[in-house]
């Protein structure tokens, strides 16, 4: 339930909205906007006395919310989430944003080599895989802290952010000691006891939609991340599993526009396992962003023939910049641009 304050009401009148929910046995969590104040009931049983709450000064009116999913709705909050990074980055507005890097971090000279590579190309955000979930018990499995250590060291150098994955709730504080935002990955989407601590940490958090996911369920897996008091999240389309075995994955494209009008959390595309297959990563790139999605999170290897991980379908770096000059033409084509490069040069 919604309680949408007047434009001019004032701080006690909100103060009275909340103590009232309160008083009702309920949680009150205040959500200003641009141009009035709305206030969230959260724990709505169906017995609320919806009429004591309308009586109160500068109360304009009471929304009933109906989607399962609460605070990640377009109703709870009808203005588009922005995630601002320390960098300046900001998710989820005008810019298109650009996540790239290696699947896996494998040395200090590969995440320093392909970091200051992607900083040059005008990305802002490095990904790499300091904890690998790998399918195979026998496949490279990260670096563990080692990696996380040598990212931080990557952002020390260059000035971009920092995202990569926490596998379990204990590995969370670790994660955001290094980390800029905290993946939670496809196979952890629905892992809840690691999306509440994800949602404590008070750090953005990246959400990538399970193998076999509805977008029902990817917002009601965010919605436990926020009700942690956490509004930071930004999700992430990174294809479903088919019976066609011509790709990884199926890019659900529609679920970009479907995420947009139901909630207002960012959302990204990450063309790399939607479709498993190098060829065909710049393509479904360029349709993301076409379809409207908030950025692209795409592997980038030195060298892809010698990748540890996801060699098949990470670019090379010279794809890479090819392809940040097509997304810049079609973000424009749209009214939105990519975000600008980092100011200045940062040593190595």
């Amino acid at each position: 339930m919604l309680v949408v304050m007047h434009h001019e009401a004032d701080d006690a009148d909100v103060r009275r909205v909340i103590s009232a929910i309160n008083e009702m046995g309920y949680e009150a969590r205040s959500i200003p906007g641009k141009q009035r104040t709305a206030i969230g009931l959260i724990g709505n049983d169906g017995k609320v006395d919806s009429g004591r709450l309308e009586a109160l000064p500068g109360v304009v009116q009471v929304i009933h919310v109906t989607q399962p999913y609460k605070q990640v709705s377009r109703e709870w909050r009808p203005e588009s989430t922005v995630i601002e990074l320390k960098n300046g980055t900001r998710i989820g507005g005008d810019d298109v944003v650009l996540m790239a890097g290696p699947c896996s971090v494998e040395s200090p000279e590969q995440i320093a080599e392909i970091a200051h590579r992607l900083r040059e190309s005008g990305v802002t955000i490095l990904r790499g895989g300091a904890f690998k979930p790998r399918t195979s018990p026998y496949s490279f499995q990260g670096l563990g802290v080692r990696g996380l250590e040598l990212l931080a060291t990557a952002r020390e150098a260059t000035g971009m952010a920092v995202v990569t994955e926490a596998l379990e709730p204990d590995m969370v504080d670790v994660v955001a000691e290094h980390a800029d935002i905290i993946q939670i990955g496809a196979r952890n989407m629905q892992n809840y006891p690691l999306l509440r601590r994800a949602g404590q940490s008070g750090k953005p958090v990246l959400l990538k939609r399970g193998l076999a996911a509805t977008i029902k369920e990817l917002l009601l897996s965010a919605e436990y991340i926020l009700a942690e008091g956490n509004d930071q999240v930004i999700l992430c389309e990174r294809g479903v599993r088919s019976f066609d075995h011509h790709t990884r994955n199926l890019l659900d494209l529609t679920a970009i526009p479907v995420v947009k009008s139901l909630s207002h959390l960012p959302i990204i595309a990450d063309p790399s396992h939607g479709t498993g297959l190098r060829s065909k990563v710049v393509p479904m790139a360029r349709a993301a962003v076409a379809a409207g999605a908030d950025g692209l999170m795409i592997e980038v290897h030195p060298d892809p023939d010698r990748a540890l991980s996801d060699g098949a379908q990470s670019l090379y770096p010279e794809q890479f910049e090819e392809l940040m000059g097509q997304v810049r033409v079609i973000a424009e084509a749209i009214g939105r641009t990519l975000v600008p490069p980092l100011a200045g040069r940062v040593p190595a």
